[in-house]
């Protein structure tokens, strides 16, 4: 089983920064992703949004298009943790973000509890 724990969330001036942390326990799976979703104020746990996307071999990536160029994901895989660097953030980015782990091949998926995120204008 995998465990993940997001820190990093507070609270933050619109056009501040902020870096969220996953450390995992994931060690021995060869295919995997990790991804970062996050939870707006007032939606359901099914209403997650994808923000940032990365292969865990080759370490290809993908963002959501409301981030692209403000965002970067970068995972490091000798301190098997996940990381997502915010810049220039909004108010229309608070919102709990969660850490999610997923290896197709053995169905094996996972998510931490999140860490809350909120921007004042």
């Amino acid at each position: 089983q995998v465990q993940l724990v997001e820190s990093g969330g507070g609270l933050v001036q619109a056009g501040g920064s902020l870096r969220l942390s996953c450390a995992t326990s994931a060690r021995t799976f060869s295919n995997y992703e990790m991804g970062w979703y996050r939870q707006p104020p007032g939606k359901d746990r099914e209403e997650r949004e994808l923000v940032a996307s990365i292969m865990g071999r080759g370490g290809g990536t993908g963002y959501a298009e409301s981030v692209k160029g403000r965002f970067t994901v970068n995972l490091d895989t000798a301190k098997n943790a996940l990381y997502l660097q915010m810049n220039n953030l909004t108010p229309e980015n608070t919102a709990i973000y969660y850490c999610r782990f997923e290896a197709p091949t053995t169905q094996v998926v996972a998510w931490g509890r999140g860490t809350q995120v909120v921007v004042s204008s």
